[in-house]
């Protein structure tokens, strides 16, 4: 069988496949520099201006510097909230290396207290991104230093010179202002990721006036160009663009006035309301007690929200606005002014045996007043006399002349929220509950009980508006023209306000607290509400403090010509002329008399244990010490559990 051969080999062969390789790898070389001298030609020509920018944000970086809020001032130019200059210390959590080593760092550097640390390590594990935790603010200058000499060593580290809010007045002005806060992730995604929400020591209003007001306050952000490494250290600072400011906000408010009935309010969990029964302008809005702005504008740490959340007098709740009360007798001017609206004659008497038959029911009243006419019964607070006229107009002439000096009405104020209470009406009753409007539902209405609730400011505007016989309208910013009258005759007016006289200056039920200026008298009411039903012979004068009654008073000055009406609420105070006409008395005496009402005041504080911050310092410094009472206590339980537990094992 003959082998098959193969194609012969020649030299000539081997040459030809050789150069036709050497062609085909030639030209593939050729190919690949073409299209390499190509795209270096397109990326150095076309694409040069791209590549020169991209290489330059290597070097140079921007840097937003948060603008400075808008001063918050009163009807004087005095300052409410300000900008003071702060150091710093924020970390980006994207930027952070070896988190354990640089907490350990800042914690010896800066001083910080195992609570702070804990909330740091917490807000670090919810961080997104570039979004900066707060370290610590305020800080002293040689601290700030002392981080900024160690950045090469302390990635994620950002110290910063920036500017912060500041209120002089603390607590005084927490519940009128709000406080600012650095904005969470919801505010950043709502305001489609602006980089300023997320620039170190950058704060928004969180609450009340700065927040409302927000845009008008917040101004506009600078930048600054700085050249870094290739590892981000920095070379040098290029140039800056300053930032603008934020827009000036006066308010109506005294800012004095405002202080000193934060301070009269003491230790008592209640409210204070000044107008200008002239304007409308509110002087005053004190809440209290209340927190200080300063601790949320600083960051405010675990240990004092718990102390503020469990605290029964409910620091965190505006008390002018937002909470709702009985108005008890302080009601009694606005019902007086309806029954006069029905026709009825203030010169018609009522006996007063100590209450009011209905039915089988006895509807008591505070005393034996005998006969009573309209200005007896507003000075003595006769609830027999307001039972019997109240029953004789029925509950719509009440509740229309309510509404109308201003009781369960809605006011455009620049707050976030408002309660606004009840004025019941028989319509009301039928939608709200499907049931039909009662003849003792009436009764319970003409005194401020039963289905009637009202907020404090609500309270000071029927005041001024029985004071002025206009319609005033509150406001708390700008400028508005004088009130129109109200269409009720001023001999209406006249009549309520002369029993209202009579409750200060005659034989009333707030006798001790006349004013003690001469030539200057106050007219008012006092009110005392249930804060839940009592029967028989009880009343809530003891007992635990979140059942006693609550204290009221309305009031105006001077009475011969009003000028400012006022509201004083205090929680659980057990009657008006007990613990809420004594503070109304001061507040105004401030308004005519600064250096008096001081010394009265101060005198007063002695008492309490000193002045607001003073007091809020002890407290808090009672509650850590009880905090860590409990929790050495809870630990030695839990150990003792756990040789209980090990004993029963072996």
């Amino acid at each position: 069988m003959k082998r098959r051969r193969g194609p012969l080999i020649t030299e000539q062969s081997q040459a030809y496949t050789f150069s036709r390789r050497t062609f085909v790898l030639g030209a593939a070389q050729g190919g690949i520099a073409a299209l390499l001298a190509g795209r270096m030609a397109y990326i150095s020509i076309a694409e040069n201006e791209r590549y020169q920018l991209l290489s330059e944000s290597n070097r140079v970086q921007m840097q937003l510097l948060p603008p400075r809020r808008g001063w918050i001032v009163d009807r004087n130019g005095q300052p409410i909230a300000i900008n003071r200059s702060d150091f710093r210390v924020d970390l980006i959590p994207d930027l952070l290396k070896d988190e354990d080593r640089i907490l350990a760092e800042l914690t010896r550097l800066l001083e910080l207290p195992p609570e702070e640390v804990d909330r740091v390590k917490k807000e670090l594990k919810h961080a997104a991104g570039y979004q900066p935790v707060p370290v610590a603010e305020n800080l002293p200058f040689e601290k700030y230093a002392a981080v900024t000499i160690r950045l090469p060593d302390l990635p994620g580290v950002s110290p910063l010179r920036a500017f912060s809010r500041f209120y002089p007045e603390g607590a005084a002005v927490g519940h009128l202002v709000g406080y600012v806060g650095t904005p969470n992730k919801e505010e950043y995604e709502a305001e489609n990721k602006n980089p300023l929400l997320i620039t170190p020591g950058f704060k928004i209003g969180k609450q009340g006036i700065e927040k409302v007001m927000e845009e008008r306050l917040r101004g506009r952000p600078g930048a600054k160009r700085v050249e870094v490494t290739a590892r981000g250290k920095l070379v040098r600072e290029l140039s800056t663009l300053p930032d603008r400011s934020g827009n000036p906000l006066p308010l109506t408010i005294d800012a004095g006035l405002q202080a000193y009935a934060a301070r009269r309010l003491g230790n008592e969990s209640g409210s204070c309301v000044v107008i200008d029964c002239l304007t409308g302008d509110i002087l005053c809005l004190a809440s209290m007690p209340s927190h200080d702005p300063n601790s949320f504008s600083d960051g405010i740490s675990s240990v004092e929200w718990q102390m503020l959340s469990e605290d029964e007098r409910r620091p965190q709740v505006n008390k002018t606005l937002s909470a709702l009360y009985p108005p008890g007798s302080t009601i009694k001017p606005s019902v007086a002014m309806a029954l006069l609206g029905a026709g009825i004659d203030p010169d018609q008497t009522v006996s007063c045996g100590g209450g009011y038959p209905l039915g089988n029911r006895f509807f008591r009243c505070l005393g034996r007043h005998g006969p009573m006419n309209m200005h007896r019964a507003i000075a003595k607070s006769c609830n027999t006399y307001f039972y019997a006229m109240g029953r004789r107009v029925g509950i719509d002439a009440l509740a229309e002349m309510e509404k109308r000096l201003g009781l369960g009405q809605k006011f455009d104020l620049p707050f976030v929220s408002q309660s606004y209470g009840t004025i019941p009406s028989a319509d009301w009753k039928q939608k709200k509950y499907k049931q039909e409007w009662t003849q003792s539902d009436t009764l319970n209405a003409a005194i401020g009980q039963g289905y009637v609730i009202v907020n404090p400011l609500q309270l000071a505007v029927s005041a001024a508006r029985i004071a002025s016989g206009r319609e005033i309208v509150p406001r708390l910013i700008g400028k508005g023209g004088s009130p129109k009258k109200l269409p009720m005759p001023d001999e209406h007016f006249q009549t309520v306000r002369s029993g209202m006289w009579e409750v200060v200056n005659g034989n009333g039920t707030a006798g001790r607290s006349r004013l003690m200026l001469p030539g200057i008298e106050m007219g008012g009411k006092t009110g005392t509400a249930q804060v839940r039903r009592i029967a028989g012979a009880q009343r809530g004068q003891s007992g635990e403090w979140k059942y006693r009654d609550h204290g009221l008073f309305i009031c105006f000055a001077p009475t011969a010509n009003p000028r400012y009406a006022a509201s004083v609420v205090i929680d659980h105070g057990m009657g008006g002329a007990r613990a809420a006409a004594p503070v109304a008395k001061d507040v105004l005496t401030y308004l005519f008399d600064k250096n008096k009402a001081m010394e009265a005041l101060l005198e007063l504080e002695k008492g309490w244990g000193g002045t607001i911050a003073e007091r809020m310092e002890r407290q808090t410094q009672v509650f850590l010490a009880r905090k860590a009472a409990n929790d050495r206590a809870k630990a030695q339980a839990e150990a003792r559990i756990g040789r209980s537990g090990r004993d029963r094992q072996a």
